[in-house]
C-alpha cells in the first residue's frame, strides 16, 4: 500500500488538501492550493510514537512534515474533513505496513520542553516563563509590532490595524477599571509594559508593574524611561508574589492567569484582593476553555511541550467561581474570542513578513514552532475551541459599597 492510499483511506479524496509522500505517491484533493507533504519516514515514526497533536508537532518542527500554502487553511480543512471509519481489516493492514517505523522512535526536537519537579514553585515558574518570553526581543518586535502587546487586541472595527486594536484593548481595560489621575495600579504579568505605559500616559496613574521575564523587563524599563514616565511607572523583574505594597486602587491581570494553575487560583485571587483597597477593582483578562468538561492541563499537548510549559486553561465559570470564592464580587464579563482570532492572524502575517529575519534570529525549528502555534491558535479561537474573557470584579466593602456607578459605561 502506498502512503497516499493510507491518507485517502482516512481522509478521503475530498479532504481539501493535496497529500504528497516521500514514496512518490499522491492523494487527497489533487491540485489543491494547500499541500501536505511527508518528506521522510521519520514523520510517520513521529506520528506513530505520539499519535495526535504532539506527533504532528514533532514532525512539522523537524521539517519531516511540511505544508505548502496557508497553514490556517490546512488546519481548517483537515479538521472539518469527513474522516471515515476504518475497518479492523484495514487497521491490521496499516499496522503491518508501518510497524517497523513505530520501532524507530526518533528523538523529539530540542525545542520540546520536559519540565521536572513541582509545578508553580517560584523557581520553576521563572524557568518556564523564560523558555517562552526570553526568546528574543527583536523577534517579538517583528511578530507583535510597535505596541509589543502579547495579549488579545480589541478591534474597534473590522479594518482596524493591529496597533489600533492593541491601543483600544489597553484603553478598554483602563475604562473598565475606571482609572483616574493619581490612582495606584498594580499590573501583574506586565509583559513589555504596554498597559502600564498607556495607563500612565493617558490616565495619569502610578503603576507598579511586574514580569518574570528578564528580557521583557529590560525592554519595558527602557520604554518607560524613553517615554519620560520613570516617576509614574516602577517596572520590575519580579514574581508577583514578591510585591509587598498594598493599598492599590486598581489591579490589572492581563494574560497571567493561564500560567498560575487552577490549584493556585485561591491563593492568587486572595493575593490580588489583599492588595486592593475597599471598593477597588480587578480586571482579569485570560484565555479559557470552551468545554467545561475538557481537561485543564494536557502534559503531552503541543502547547505545554513547546509553548507554555505548565500552562492551564479552565472554563470561565471556574474562573468566576474562584474569584467569587475569594470575596471578589464579579461585576462584568466579556468574551473577546473573535478578537483573538483576528489578533493571531495579524501576528502570523507579521511572522511571515519577517520570516527570513526570524529564522536568522531564532533558528528554523523555533520559527516553525511559532508558525504552527500561531496558526493553530487562530483556528482554535475562530472555531470556538478556546475563548478569551475579561472579568471585572470589585473588593466590595463590608457595607456593600462597590465604588461602581449604577451602570458601567465603557464608551470613550
Amino acid at each position: 500500500m502506498k502512503i497516499a492510499e493510507a491518507f485517502d483511506m482516512l481522509a478521503g479524496p475530498d479532504a481539501g488538501v493535496e497529500f504528497v509522500a516521500y514514496d512518490g505517491s499522491k492523494g487527497g484533493t489533487i491540485g489543491s492550493d494547500v499541500r501536505l507533504e511527508l518528506r521522510s519516514p521519520r514523520a510517520i515514526a513521529a506520528l506513530l510514537g505520539a499519535p495526535g497533536q504532539l506527533g504532528l508537532a514533532r514532525a512539522y518542527v523537524s521539517g519531516d512534515l511540511d505544508v505548502t500554502g496557508d497553514l490556517y487553511t490546512a488546519f481548517d480543512r483537515l479538521a472539518t474533513a469527513a474522516m471515515r471509519e476504518v475497518s479492523w481489516r484495514e487497521k491490521a493492514g496499516l499496522a503491518r505496513q508501518f510497524a517497523p517505523l513505530f520501532l524507530q522512535k526518533p528523538p523529539p526536537p530540542p525545542e520540546e520542553v520536559h519540565t521536572k519537579g513541582m509545578k508553580h514553585t517560584r523557581r520553576r515558574d521563572a524557568e518556564v516563563i523564560s523558555h517562552h518570553y526570553d526568546v528574543s526581543n527583536r523577534f517579538y518586535e517583528w511578530v507583535l509590532g510597535p505596541t509589543m502587546a502579547y495579549t488579545c487586541a480589541v478591534f474597534p472595527r473590522a479594518d482596524a490595524t493591529l496597533e489600533q486594536a492593541q491601543e483600544e484593548k489597553f484603553d478598554l481595560v483602563c475604562r473598565k477599571l475606571g482609572l483616574e489621575p493619581g490612582m495606584r495600579v498594580l499590573d501583574t504579568g506586565c509583559g513589555w509594559g504596554g498597559f502600564a505605559l498607556h495607563a500612565a500616559k493617558h490616565y495619569g496613574v502610578e503603576v507598579i508593574a511586574v514580569t518574570l521575564s528578564e528580557q521583557q523587563a529590560r525592554w519595558g524599563q527602557r520604554a518607560v524611561h524613553d517615554a519620560g514616565l520613570d516617576k509614574q511607572i516602577d517596572l520590575r523583574h519580579s514574581d508577583y508574589r514578591a510585591v509587598e505594597e498594598t493599598g492599590f486602587d486598581r489591579v490589572a491581570s492581563i494574560g497571567l492567569t493561564e500560567h498560575i494553575g487552577k490549584a493556585n487560583y485561591p491563593a492568587y485571587f486572595d493575593f490580588l484582593r489583599s492588595r486592593l483597597v475597599d471598593g477597588g477593582r480587578l480586571l482579569n483578562h485570560c484565555i479559557t476553555r470552551t468545554d467545561p468538561k475538557q481537561r485543564t492541563y494536557t502534559r503531552n499537548g503541543f502547547i505545554n511541550r513547546y509553548i507554555f510549559p505548565d500552562g492551564e486553561l479552565v472554563h470561565v465559570g471556574v474562573l468566576i467561581d474562584a474569584m467569587e470564592n475569594q470575596h471578589l464580587e464579579v461585576q462584568h464579563e466579556e468574551n473577546l474570542r473573535i478578537h483573538y482570532a483576528m489578533t493571531l492572524a495579524c501576528w502570523l502575517e507579521n511572522l511571515e513578513a519577517h520570516w527570513d529575519e526570524a529564522v536568522a534570529e531564532v533558528g528554523l525549528r523555533k520559527a516553525r514552532v511559532w508558525r504552527l502555534y500561531l496558526a493553530a491558535s487562530q483556528w482554535g479561537f475562530a472555531r470556538n475551541q478556546i475563548q478569551l474573557h475579561q472579568v471585572l470584579a470589585t473588593r466590595t466593602a463590608a457595607d456593600g459599597e462597590t465604588g461602581l456607578p449604577l451602570r458601567l459605561s465603557l464608551e470613550r
